[in-house]
């Protein structure tokens, strides 16, 4: 009896929802508008880690509208229109062979898969920031500045809910002046959207199991800045991809640069996590990219206004988890709907939040915990596994170089178009793929020119990135070997694949110390994936903080 009044009186604020959805990405908001215009009744919350709509999505983005056609029929004619004000105009391809030649690959050849005839060039930033405005006006409950911090299970596992993280909490554990506790949000289904490797998601997939039957996820890391360019050097709708150089052909990625409305021109580097050198640094090579004359004509008058970076799913078909579990699913890239072949996903993510939302609307009664199993079949029936499917081995292509994985691609494209009756699968754990540093290649880079090339803590602080100080540490080492085992076998590499140089080996009196610059975390989660011996998890830290993107 004791126990239960104890935990009556200090029991947290709870609010309770039919549906709670966590993220206010593509995935989410479309789950949330579609189950709004499905069943208006229903009570539907979204909660976003970030202090803006859009203050952490960072994405390319060619938008293929198919599900906004879907979400959104009459879109064009909408006194509101979203942000979709960029059709693509060119659409080219080139190998860059070194640090000046390159061949555009004629566009006879490219497959249909990978045309951008149709698509748009648009922030995903804005486009979320128009879908709130949308699922506002429909009822849908919006918090920003609220971090999901644990998973709320009932006495049987199930989940029912999400516990928000406290505020105002010192870095000691302290309670400060401006203390405010989070809050339990209980809800009958909770749709899981953080995008990739989210922290909640990860821990609800280990939880439940959700990969036993499938491949491990893969990953890589995208980089980007956005450049304001005078209009001699920009055509409004050209969209240009590359593969090749600076890269090594061992190492998988490539290059985006779109041209956006406004003078913009929206730029990016892909680098595979599963890269074996541990001196490559993903930024440095990101800065060498823009020297290429197929990049540097376009931004040598230009100013670079914005910088960010974040991870994105490489597995695709085969890295697909079980989609649902005991009270609730998983949609968008934390599912790993991400086409690599299309170099897509949001048009994917959107499908399956709608998905979701239209599983739960055709339930008379969803009661608390429940596990919908239809939702799964409904994306396998639906053009997304279609899609994947068809491209399933096209990551699995490049293991041997770049080479292979343009032959491979050019085959599937013209040839057999996702009909091959094998399949090719090549997951390496990422934090497992390093050479050792006595048989890794040296790489020598340049320092900034400051125009076009910048030094890393000088472009960060165009992501605004801001975190309070004084709070517990949401790096966590929980392996306090680790940072000696990865300097002594590796030469410390997390501190050249970090985009915001948050880790970094000082001297000391007892030799080289790791220092985590916390405050400068971008929330891309790279360490969460690639730090040797896996000695650092990602956990959320006080809501609001992070980067402050704008248009990305």
């Amino acid at each position: 009896m004791l126990k239960k009044i104890t935990r009556f009186l200090f029991s947290r604020e709870k609010i309770q929802y039919d549906v709670l959805i966590v993220g206010a990405g593509p995935a989410g908001l479309s789950a949330a508008i579609r189950i709004k215009e499905l069943d208006p009744n229903k009570s539907v919350v979204v909660i976003e880690k970030s202090g803006t709509l859009g203050g952490h999505i960072l994405s390319g983005n060619c938008f293929q509208p198919t599900a906004m056609n879907e979400l959104f029929p009459n879109w064009e004619k909408m006194e509101n229109k979203p942000p979709l004000d960029t059709p693509v105009s060119e659409d080219h391809f080139h190998i860059l062979w070194n640090e000046k030649l390159s061949f555009q690959i004629p566009h006879m050849f490219y497959p249909s898969t990978i045309r951008n005839h149709g698509n748009y060039v648009i922030s995903l930033g804005d486009l979320c920031v128009w879908m709130g405005e949308q699922a506002q006006a429909l009822g849908v409950d919006i918090f920003t500045s609220t971090s999901g911090a644990r998973v709320i299970f009932d006495e049987k596992d199930r989940v029912i809910g999400v516990a928000t993280g406290d505020m105002g909490i010192g870095k000691n554990g302290e309670k400060k002046s401006n203390y405010q506790e989070g809050i339990d949000i209980v809800a009958n289904q909770t749709i899981l959207c953080e995008g990739a490797r989210g922290s909640i998601t990860e821990r609800v997939i280990e939880k439940y199991n959700l990969r036993k039957d499938c491949e491990p996820q893969s990953y890589g890391i995208g980089l980007k800045e956005v450049w304001e360019v005078p209009p001699e050097d920009f055509k409004a709708g050209l969209v240009q991809h590359t593969v090749g150089w600076p890269l090594c052909r061992n190492t998988y990625g490539g290059s985006f640069l779109y041209h956006k409305n406004t003078n913009q021109i929206h730029l990016g580097l892909v680098v595979g996590l599963d890269y074996e050198n541990p001196n490559l640094s993903p930024y440095q090579e990101f800065q060498n990219l823009k020297k290429h004359p197929k990049i540097s004509r376009y931004l040598k008058n230009g100013t670079c206004i914005s910088y960010g970076a974040r991870v994105l799913n490489e597995g695709g078909y085969f890295s697909i988890p079980k989609l649902t579990f005991p009270g609730g699913m998983l949609a968008g890239c934390s599912a790993g709907f991400l086409n690599v072949m299309k170099i897509k996903g949001s048009h994917n993510a959107m499908k399956s939040g709608m998905l979701a939302a239209e599983t739960i609307c055709a339930k008379q009664n969803v009661e608390p915990g429940q596990e919908l199993v239809e939702y799964e079949d409904a994306v396998k029936s639906s053009w997304i596994y279609d899609e994947l499917y068809r491209s399933r081995n096209f990551k699995g292509s490049f293991k041997y170089n770049i080479y292979s994985g343009l032959f491979y691609g050019a085959f599937d494209g013209f040839i057999s178009k996702g009909r091959e009756p094998w399949n090719i699968k090549s997951h390496v754990k990422e934090s497992e793929s390093y050479l050792t540093k006595d048989k890794a290649p040296q790489i020598k880079y340049e320092k900034p020119d400051g125009k076009l090339t910048f030094d890393l803590l000088d472009n960060l602080a165009r992501s605004g990135t801001n975190h309070e100080h004084d709070q517990p540490a949401h790096l966590k080492v929980i392996k306090e070997a680790g940072p000696k085992e990865s300097l002594n076998l590796y030469d410390g590499p997390e501190q050249r694949f970090c985009p915001a140089k948050v880790y970094e080996f000082i001297d000391t009196k007892e030799g080289k110390k790791l220092q985590i610059n916390a405050q400068n975390c971008l929330h891309c989660k790279t360490c969460d994936i690639k730090m040797p011996k896996d000695y650092v998890r990602w956990t959320v830290p006080e809501a609001g903080g992070g980067p402050n993107y704008s248009g990305m």
